[in-house]
């Protein structure tokens, strides 16, 4: 029933453009599903859904996988702007970033969802990625210095 709701969800908020719970609720009603506000609320934060700004000046429901592309390319143009050094000791991979810059560069990091990644601790300059193995360390090692960093 829930993975029903959800992609009926998706499915209106790509086709109409849904401003209020209220309208995914009747949306949702027409096509036969019943849910409550709560319901709805908590579905909203389960999909990952944000409200954007449209061309028409009106904020909107929209998926936030929409937005994966944008986010990726963010991260890869902050960390390649940001980042000194990278080196992996067993499952952790340090990061050295440019002064202050440890926090947003670990923020991005974190968005991307990188299952080899269990948590990530930023400092000032440095940041503590603890991985899965000691695998995963040394590929998302090579894949980092991959942006352009000089390590």
């Amino acid at each position: 029933m829930k993975s029903g709701r959800h992609a009926k969800i998706l499915e209106i908020i790509a086709e109409y453009p849904v401003e209020t719970q209220d309208e995914i609720i009747s949306r949702l009603k027409d096509a036969g599903y019943k849910a409550t506000q709560a319901t709805i609320s908590r579905d909203i934060k389960d999909l990952r859904l944000v409200k954007t700004l449209g061309s028409d000046g009106k904020y909107r429901y929209t998926s936030d996988t929409s937005r994966s592309a944008d986010l990726r390319s963010n991260f890869e143009q902050l960390f390649s702007g940001s980042v000194i050094s990278i080196d992996a000791a067993k499952n952790i991979v340090v990061i050295k970033t440019l002064s202050g810059m440890a926090n947003a560069v670990c923020a991005a990091m974190d968005s991307t969802e990188n299952s080899a990644i269990v948590g990530t601790i930023a400092g000032d300059d440095t940041i503590f990625v603890a991985c899965r193995s000691d695998e995963d360390a040394g590929e998302l090692t090579e894949t980092l210095k991959q942006y352009n960093v000089k390590s």
